[in-house]
């Protein structure tokens, strides 16, 4: 390296370092302290830029033209990070749920996201045997087209129609719907909404349930997004997360509270999969644990826990 370049390197340090202290620098001052031209210190200024947005720093540095000198601000990162890149695609390999003409193409674009370019090869190399044995989810559905129009239909409140295949490909049923919210689980997307023009009393094992009804999106066989509208005012909207608080393997049903005693090795089990779970009580054979939910979704949970779960009861 000649003593130019060993100068030159020396400055940009010197100025970085001088920036991330909180330093504001007037060019013409840095222009006279290193000897250079004022042209100089702007094309390191750009140096230090493109060190920053290679190693996708969040900062920037400004140059505030009243005062005729730079400072270093730091902003919210307008793009993931490496590692979240990496969580994202782990999260989504394990999710399953898309075809794999679905699922892979969003990998690259993120992976693609990493930056600078020996960390793509990194994260690829990280996934690359998940992806190779990606298995894809029975229904063979491509779910991204719809899933968007779904959306809209939701956000405009439109009303829709759809041809629905029942539990067991027992045929299919017609239903006209207002849609409220979409919602992810156990390998599937769904749809909640509304039904319209249904005699509850004969079709719902519960007819004053005032909650909406839960669709499997890959078991829509058709849909139509109508031009008609429908209205639900802000404080009476679906809350989608407020809703996946309760339900388990989004099974609906009647809301109610249920109490039981854990007496497995991690309280977490529980308290991780009944987000609204309370602790009660613990001793030294467990905890008393209760929980609001939401229908028979939580019984397939309470039967996985085996001799885990003791002294059930719904209130």
């Amino acid at each position: 390296m000649d003593r130019l370049t060993e100068a030159k390197s020396a400055r940009l340090l010197e100025i970085y370092s001088r920036l991330v202290n909180g330093e504001f620098l007037s060019k013409a001052a840095l222009a006279e302290q290193y000897h250079v031209s004022d042209r100089s210190i702007q094309r390191d200024m750009e140096s230090l830029r493109c060190f920053i947005t290679n190693h996708a720093l969040a900062q920037d540095i400004i140059f505030d033209y009243r005062a005729r000198g730079y400072r270093l601000v730091n902003q919210i990162p307008k793009g993931l990070t490496n590692s979240e890149i990496l969580a994202v695609c782990k999260i989504l390999l394990e999710s399953r749920s898309m075809r794999k003409d679905e699922m892979l193409p969003i990998l690259d674009k993120l992976i693609e996201c990493c930056v600078p370019a020996e960390n793509r090869t990194v994260v690829k190399e990280l996934v690359a045997n998940e992806k190779f044995h990606y298995i894809e989810p029975h229904h063979q559905k491509c779910l991204l087209p719809g899933l968007w129009e779904i959306g809209l239909a939701i956000q405009h409140q439109n009303v829709m129609e759809i041809e629905y295949e029942k539990l067991g490909r027992s045929g299919t049923v017609h239903r006209v719907i207002e849609p409220v919210g979409l919602l992810f689980s156990e390998y599937y997307f769904y749809l909640a909404a509304f039904i319209r023009n249904i005699d509850r009393e004969s079709v719902f094992e519960n007819p004053d349930d005032i909650f909406p009804t839960i669709y499997r999106l890959d078991r829509i066989q058709s849909f139509h997004v109508l031009e008609e509208h429908f209205r639900v005012p802000y404080k009476d909207r679906f809350e989608e997360g407020e809703f996946r608080k309760r339900v388990q393997f989004m099974y609906g049903g009647k809301l109610q509270r249920i109490k039981f005693r854990y007496t497995g090795p991690s309280i977490e089990a529980a308290l991780d999969r009944l987000p609204t779970a309370q602790i009660l009580n613990q001793d030294e054979t467990g905890w008393v644990v209760t929980a609001e939910v939401f229908g028979k979704g939580i019984d397939m949970w309470l039967r996985s826990q085996g001799d885990s779960i003791v002294e059930v009861c719904y209130e």
